[in-house]
């Protein structure tokens, strides 16, 4: 197998930096570990060879810019929502199956122009719908841990080819959670940042007002360096944020036993409610190692997180309504043959090319905003998350960041909650208030519970505030020690 198949982005740079191997070395041993392992995962959907070894070759002959470069060298997966120009962009819908993107995301051109080197197209819930991307309409991507269980979703490919070795980095986007989730079960580091940090240019949409692009990595200083490189304003999208980018890495200095003192962390006994007995001790356990580095623990009161499943269902299926109006078969997306007057055209174009998950949101959310409807459904959810809102900020006037489960389990069985929807959808009741506030969040794993399945504890910040979130998520890295690595089949192969 590759010899940098658990290898970090820190690890490759500082190697290249001793010209130690080169990129094209790294791609042929990542090309060479997908090929003999991605059957088993479905965690890439599409591989293009010819390109990542070309640009490997071409920065080949650039080793010297190995140290001006922070991404030098290194592979990258891209979520199937995020367009990468000439590769396929299917966003795991039938409706984008012939889609190939005309240009490239802004988060990604960044990623390039800092030196890294897109290897694939990650798997994830159809149009990023989903808890568990067991709603692709090209198969579930699977758990390196334990292959008959769930990566959670949606950037479930994402997190499953950062956690099998594919690739040491990868970018997802989190709607509700759907980068902290899947980084909790498969037991990588997750970034969703604060909404506007990082270009949405180039992202399929989902619902506008709390889609986020953010990185996974191996490690808290992995995840770092890509949200540094992807981060900043772009004049193409209204909401990027004009702010100063800081230099997360830089922030991340070794830390001492007292790395954070005169730190404040705050913990939501309302929020301890419904967990995993496993999930509820490690939790518990970090908590300990965080007061063992200096912090002091103080209790907030987040009362209006209670309705957040209710209004992000609310929020995100209307917006999801709008915004795949436009796949009828007419200006984009699939086009059935079996239907020639207009309104057959969009109606099985529709049925054809969505999954039942979208369909189920889109009718949601045609509903929410329908006349009569829209004050009661969506302009109250709306109210509601300006309540949730406050009660971070009421939060924050206590705490530096604010400490949580990222899950209330485990990854759970391939099928468990795939009929009942509503079970599905509280696996992601600790993550759905911070992008209703907009808020940053990141998963850092925190232990394996006795089935030796990744748990992960969230932080969370106040709005621009990562570097905080990073300094506090890598002491307790640091402080717990590494974990060990996916006993999956492909080390034996």
């Amino acid at each position: 197998m590759s010899q940098f198949r658990k290898s970090g982005i820190q690890d490759l740079i500082e190697g290249y930096q001793r010209k130690e191997f080169k990129p094209s070395e790294v791609v042929a041993s990542a090309l060479e570990t997908i090929s003999k392992s991605n059957s088993d995962l479905n965690a890439l959907l599409q591989v293009r060879p010819e390109e990542p070894t070309a640009r490997a070759k071409e920065l080949d002959a650039r080793m010297g810019e190995a140290a001006k470069l922070p991404l030098f060298g290194v592979p990258v997966a891209i979520k199937d929502n995020i367009l990468v120009k000439g590769w396929q962009a299917t966003a795991a819908s039938k409706i984008l199956e012939n889609y190939v993107a005309p240009y490239t995301a802004t988060c990604v051109e960044r990623l390039e122009a800092a030196g890294a080197i897109v290897i694939g197209k990650a798997n994830c819930d159809e149009f990023a719908m989903g808890s568990s991307n067991e709603n692709s309409a090209y198969g579930a991507a699977k758990n390196p841990w334990d292959t008959a269980r769930v990566t959670g979703g949606s950037s479930g490919g994402s997190a499953s080819a950062v956690a099998a070795g594919f690739v040491p980095g990868s970018l997802g986007s989190d709607t509700g959670g759907s980068i902290r989730q899947p980084a909790s079960l498969c037991g990588v580091v997750g970034i969703k940042p604060t909404y506007g940090r990082v270009s949405r240019y180039g992202v399929v949409a989902f619902a506008s007002s709390l889609d986020q692009v953010g990185p996974f990595g191996r490690s808290v200083w992995d995840a770092a360096r890509m949200l540094e490189a992807i981060s900043g304003y772009d004049a193409k999208d209204a909401t990027s944020s004009r702010g100063v980018v800081p230099r997360f890495t830089e922030a991340l200095s070794a830390p001492s036993v007292e790395s954070l003192r005169n730190l404040n962390v705050g913990i939501a006994p309302e929020w301890m409610d419904g967990l995993d007995p496993q999930v509820r001790k490690s939790f518990d356990t970090a908590i300990e190692t965080i007061k063992s580095l200096g912090a002091k623990i103080v209790e907030v009161k987040l009362p209006h997180t209670k309705y957040a499943l209710s209004v992000y269902y609310l929020i995100a299926a209307s917006e999801a309504s709008s915004n795949l109006a436009r796949y009828d078969g007419v200006h984009y997306g699939k086009r059935t043959k079996q239907a020639s007057e207009l309104e057959m055209l969009y109606s099985k174009s529709w049925g054809e090319g969505f999954g039942r998950e979208v369909k189920l949101r889109i009718m949601l959310g045609t509903y929410a905003l329908s006349a009569g409807y829209y004050d009661a459904y969506y302009g109250k959810a709306n109210q509601v998350r300006r309540l949730i809102q406050k009660d971070f900020e009421e939060a924050f006037a206590k705490c530096h960041c604010v400490a949580a489960p990222t899950s209330p389990t485990t990854a759970f069985r391939m099928g468990e909650k795939i009929d009942d929807p509503l079970t599905m959808y509280l696996s992601d009741i600790f993550t759905l208030p911070v992008n209703l506030a907009g808020l940053p969040g990141l998963s850092v794993p925190s232990g394996l519970d006795s089935n030796r399945l990744p748990i992960g504890l969230q932080l969370i910040g106040k709005h621009f505030d990562e570097a905080q979130l990073l300094h506090v998520a890598h002491a307790f890295e640091k402080a717990r020690g590494p974990l060990s690595q996916p006993p999956w089949k492909g080390d034996r192969a």
